[in-house]
């Protein structure tokens, strides 16, 4: 409430007031946000951040100024406004040594007591108010893929779940008959109870493919429903009983499965396709997905503790090559962020990798992904655009894919194409990640529409606090636009994330062929004060 106004919230986002106003003016870790308010469910940036950022907004606050919630770098998060309990809440807040988790509880089922009568509208205000994405390839049928259920008692194989729901999504992405939703889309409604008319109204999506899975000691049993999301109706079934040693089938078998029940006809390339496995380890899995959760933090440290556990992998199976994708991935980010001491042999051993990974895995979009990524970030901008064609010819509903040409895109200053790449990709992961409204301010900015570049770079910088390209761009844009107190304070917020920052460093790692287009970002960031 506010006066007499009221302000709709998202269940997750009182869940977080809650908690901050538990804790005022402490700094609240992203840990234990994951940790008390997801219950150790696999979250990345992105879902803290933005339900952050739907917090602001409520309250109106500014990230730049904050009255109510602060941005700790690199710790967390701080409520900096002050708390009043009123009577009604007087009597039910525990007494300051009870556990902070059980005060964030009972703070919650106070303010949902309060605004009760209200929350019978949240799912309605949530669905008007945000943008409905309609896919626009209206003339296939559109999928989304809910996560996976765990059914076990064993809550360490939430991971699992989550990587066959992804292996799932890379086969019937690969359908050009079909518009599959993005997996950071799909991971958004997890745990979420939400209506399949709801959804068909939010994504414009005609199927919807639930199911849970039980990993027993050498078993598996995965249950899965294809529905059709405007009706609710029940078109396809099945139940998947399989020991360890062939579960990792079972994703190909579904896709073909779902194939027939569409009545998609797929192509012989797409059939092989199916008949392929990335790995028939399931320790190597289980590391390559150990790796995959802590790797999305895009911290140094998250760096170097995804890297041992994809060389696990490859220890276990010398023939994963989504592991070697992955490591090389890792390899060009430290070069990318001055995270090695031998910054040339870094991106020589990426490249090695990223060609082993495709040499073993042709069937993954992912590996010829990275092999395009590492490729630009060694200026070989058309070998890289080839590899990321490849990637998108595997998949043709590869979001990430889109993103990348984008980027290169922005990198040959080509705008116009990067923001074409930007928003395909946007329609097919309509809850994107940081990337996407990075490249569109990019593409801003090289157009001289500063002002809808500050805008996205913005967004972009919300979404994911730790990564250094929206910072970069957002203070060039900044001092383009003539906001120099706003530019010179981004460029101490650099300093802060990294603090070896330096022109030289950005002219060196940031590809740019443009030469004009290079040299006026370095212009604008030496006017910001970066040297």
């Amino acid at each position: 409430m506010r006066g007499d106004e009221v302000i709709h919230l998202e269940p997750k986002v009182m869940e977080v007031l809650c908690y901050f106003a538990a804790r005022p003016g402490e700094v609240v870790t992203r840990e234990e946000l994951e940790r008390d308010i997801w219950h150790g469910a696999i979250v990345g940036y992105d879902a803290v951040t933005k339900t952050v950022i739907k917090l602001r907004k409520a309250l109106g606050d500014d990230a730049r100024r904050p009255r109510c919630i602060a941005t700790i770098p690199k710790k967390g998060y701080q409520l900096v406004a002050s708390v009043i309990f009123s009577d009604a809440t007087e009597h039910t807040v525990p007494a300051p040594m009870a556990g902070r988790t059980d005060v964030a509880h009972k703070l919650l089922w106070v303010w949902i007591g309060r605004v009760a009568v209200f929350m019978c509208l949240v799912g309605v205000a949530a669905f008007m108010l945000w943008p409905t994405h309609n896919n626009s390839t209206a003339e296939v049928p559109s999928l989304l893929v809910l996560p996976l259920v765990n059914l076990d008692q064993d809550k360490t194989h939430n991971v699992f779940a989550d990587g066959m729901t992804e292996d799932i999504i890379i086969d019937l992405s690969s359908f050009a008959g079909l518009f599959v939703f993005a997996s950071h889309t799909s991971f958004q409604y997890q745990g979420k109870e939400v209506a399949y008319t709801d959804l068909s109204k939010e994504l414009g999506v005609d199927f919807i493919l639930e199911g849970n899975i039980r990993r027993l000691a050498e078993s598996f049993r995965i249950n899965v429903s294809l529905i059709d999301a405007k009706t609710g109706r029940n078109v396809w079934a099945r139940r998947y009983d399989k020991n360890s040693h062939n579960v990792f089938g079972v994703t190909s078998e579904l896709a073909r499965e779902i194939s027939q029940a569409l009545a998609i006809k797929l192509s012989s390339r797409e059939q092989q396709q199916l008949g392929e496995i990335s790995t028939a380890n399931l320790k190597a899995y289980d590391h390559f997905l150990a790796g995959q959760r802590v790797a999305s933090q895009r911290t140094r440290d998250s760096i170097q503790q995804a890297s041992l556990e994809y060389r696990r992998a490859i220890e276990l199976d010398a023939s994963y090559g989504r592991a070697y994708g992955a490591l090389a991935f890792n390899m060009a980010v430290a070069y990318r962020r001055g995270w090695t001491d031998t910054p040339m042999e870094t991106l020589d051993r990426a490249l090695a990798l990223a060609e082993q990974a495709t040499l073993l895995d042709r069937r993954t979009p992912q590996t010829y992904w990275v092999l395009g990524y590492v490729h630009m970030m060694r200026k070989e901008l058309d070998a890289a655009e080839r590899a990321v064609e490849k990637a998108i010819a595997i998949s043709p509903n590869y979001a990430d894919g889109y993103g990348l040409l984008a980027l290169l895109s922005n990198h040959r200053g080509n705008a116009i194409q990067a923001i074409k790449y930007i928003k395909k990709g946007m329609a097919l992961n309509p809850y994107y990640t940081f990337d996407y409204p990075y490249n569109l301010g990019r593409a801003y900015y090289t157009l001289g529409r500063y002002k809808e570049a500050i805008v996205s770079l913005e967004e972009a910088q919300e979404r994911n606090e730790n990564v250094m390209p929206p910072k970069i761009f957002l203070a060039a844009s900044y001092m383009a636009e003539g906001r120099v107190d706003d530019a010179q304070w981004t460029v101490e917020q650099m300093r802060v994330l990294s603090p070896d920052i330096s022109l030289s460093h950005i002219e060196k790692t940031i590809p740019i062929s443009n030469r004009q287009l290079k040299q006026k970002l370095l212009h604008d960031l030496s006017n910001a004060g970066l040297s």
